[in-house]
């Protein structure tokens, strides 16, 4: 259970840490054309090392990791096309929605209720990234509407992985579920014509983004969502605005605040609140290990 605590906050440290690597490159290229070269080298890499893993994979595993990769990518496409036409302020609180929606979606899909402490935990974190990061929302326009599609397709994907990642190996999971992002991101990407042109700052966003916060975090995510809830997954990963504010201030210029000190102390206060509360129900995976 500590360990795989430990990959996920690992996780939303290095998903933290993309923030301002990635503001940096969009600024430079197209926002789905570098999603569509990131994911295209995040897939092709593990499937080159793992191949002999994916051989052994049943049909019906290639299209349930297919489908989670698919999800995954059409959140990825939501949030960042929403971010072109939202305050970064409002996408990140809206985007940590998905914090609230995966016990709701837990519910609503399987029946598995929340215990108490859960929702004081989940109510505690909510408030802690509105202060963190919310300046600011003044309405629900294109922009806002796709950022909480977003938010609701991550809520899920972390759901349906929970139901289907105890009974499959992790890292062939992951690896076919990179393959999916890349087979929407990029056909997203097509239509329009990918258009990528990057210098050397863009490249190193791409390998990183690629490797560190698209390989590694995908294997260690469905690794660790073997063994901890979803709605304890969701509250450690509530850390991300806190990573992201931290690398921001540390490597990209930005000014440590009260409001950060006050956000981040909350987030902390209900990550460990739900830490420290019995994992609930979980039902038996969904499809098994053939």
């Amino acid at each position: 259970m500590r360990l795989a605590t430990g990959a996920i906050l690992l996780v939303t440290a290095i998903w933290g840490s993309t923030f301002f690597i990635i503001k940096d490159a969009v600024s430079r290229v197209d926002p789905i054309d570098f999603l569509a070269v990131r994911f295209l080298v995040g897939a092709l890499v593990p499937s080159l090392i793992f191949l002999g893993r994916l051989r052994r994979l049943s049909w019906r595993q290639w299209s349930i990791a297919l489908g989670l990769g698919v999800l995954y990518g059409f959140a990825q496409i939501a949030q960042t096309t929403g971010l072109q036409t939202t305050a970064a302020s409002a996408s990140g609180f809206l985007t940590g929605v998905y914090v609230v929606l995966t016990p709701l979606i837990l519910w609503a899909l399987f029946r598995v209720r929340p215990q108490r402490v859960t929702w004081v935990a989940v109510a505690l974190a909510m408030a802690g990234i509105a202060v963190l990061s919310l300046s600011g929302l003044t309405g629900i326009g294109r922009g806002e509407a796709l950022t909480l599609l977003g938010a609701a397709l991550y809520a899920l994907h972390i759901v349906m992985l929970d139901r289907f990642s105890r009974a499959m190996d992790p890292v062939s999971l992951a690896t076919v579920q990179l393959i999916g992002i890349a087979i929407i991101c990029g056909g997203a990407a097509l239509p329009t014509g990918i258009d990528f042109t990057p210098d050397g700052v863009v490249w190193a966003a791409v390998l990183y983004t690629a490797i560190a916060a698209g390989i590694a975090t995908m294997v260690l995510q469905t690794w660790a969502q073997r063994h901890i809830p979803p709605s304890r997954v969701v509250l450690l990963m509530a850390f991300e605005p806190v990573f992201a504010t931290l690398f921001a201030v540390l490597f990209g210029g930005e000014t440590l605040t009260l409001r950060f000190l006050l956000g981040g102390s909350m987030i902390l206060a209900a990550t460990l609140i739900g830490v420290r509360a019995g994992p609930g129900d979980r039902a038996e995976p969904l499809v098994a290990a053939d």
